[in-house]
């Protein structure tokens, strides 16, 4: 990273580039959701300025203010953490896209509360983290086929946090394992439902990410630098 805002965007879309087209892919396959957790909206501007048009974030709160703060951008937000019952109603008003459902519930709760029909991704827990949300790989189909049936959401592809390893090429057997969940899912034409969209992929592993099918990656650290983080935890956008 070269410092800025601007120049790490730079970066980054060129490593998107390189890494889409290493694997045969037009770049234009591939949203960049830059996440601004624990960013200011003095730096969101400078994001957007670069360019910069879909933004993530983890909490419902830190996003209503920021939201609304930039609200004349023309903005797409997506919801990347971890989703609870009470709060959908407020998720559902706020963001495009909810990247986080996990079970029947949360999804009739999102339903219920959204005004026009939204966007939704399957948290898939490929690696069974006890303490990752999402979905187990066996139990998907039920979900995907109940979520469906749901008037006011448009089901539109899966979305996974592998475990953190260094060496991003740990990662790449988790991305491959949803890919080919998604592959067979479609595979079903279940009314309503595309698996367009594979959202995996962050700071330290997108490129993988990016050769094994990801539409959407999550970059926090690479735009904005190191932020603080709560003890244990490691959110769905770092």
């Amino acid at each position: 990273m070269d410092g800025t805002i601007d120049g790490n965007l730079s970066n980054v879309m060129s490593k998107v580039e390189r890494a889409a087209r290493k694997a045969g892919r037009a770049p234009s396959e591939v949203t960049v959701v830059c996440v601004t957790k624990n960013v200011d909206t003095k730096h969101i501007k400078e994001a957007i300025r670069a360019g910069m048009r879909v933004f993530g974030e983890n909490y419902i709160q830190e996003a209503k203010e920021k939201i609304e703060k930039l609200r004349k951008n023309n903005l797409v937000w997506h919801f990347i953490g971890n989703l609870q019952k009470n709060k959908a109603k407020y998720a559902a008003l706020l963001f495009d896209v909810i990247e986080t459902v996990d079970s029947l519930e949360l999804a009739k709760e999102l339903s219920k509360r959204a005004k026009k029909p939204m966007d939704v991704l399957i948290q898939v827990n490929i690696a069974k983290e006890k303490t990752k949300a999402g979905v187990d790989v066996k139990h998907l189909d039920k979900l995907v086929h109940a979520v469906a049936k749901l008037e006011n959401l448009r089901l539109r592809g899966l979305m996974t946090i592998p475990p953190y390893y260094e060496n991003p090429e740990l990662s790449r057997p988790y991305f491959v394992t949803l890919r080919r969940v998604a592959e067979r899912i479609n595979k079903e034409n279940i009314p309503g439902v595309s698996m367009r969209d594979l959202s995996m992929g962050m700071s330290n592993d997108f490129e993988v990410a990016i050769e094994e099918g990801a539409t959407i990656v999550r970059i926090g650290r690479m735009v904005f630098g190191e932020r603080p983080e709560k003890p244990g935890k490691r959110p769905p956008g770092r």
